[in-house]
């Protein structure tokens, strides 16, 4: 994972909040950009064996403030749209 701090989107972190992101796994670095109100999320993961879902989930849990074990994937677990939703 990159040195940089992920951005702080604590302001998300509601209980029963639900994100909707875009991803981007085997990307050249870890990176969350938030444009248009839509979250992207790149990872260095590749998309094999849910490997970039718990890349996705970790740098997550570390940009809203929360243990990982708030967050669940809802929707998505195979493709690029994803749904998580913080509990």
């Amino acid at each position: 994972m990159s040195s940089k701090r992920p951005p702080d989107l604590s302001h998300l972190a509601a209980p029963g909040a639900e994100l909707r992101l875009r991803a981007t796994p085997g990307a050249s670095r870890d990176a969350i950009v938030e444009e248009a109100g839509q979250l992207r999320v790149h990872v260095t993961a590749p998309p094999a064996d849910g490997k970039a879902n718990a890349a996705i989930l970790k740098m997550l849990a570390k940009a809203l403030g929360v243990p990982k074990s708030r967050l669940s994937l809802v929707r998505g677990a195979s493709g690029r749209d994803k749904v998580v939703r913080v509990d």
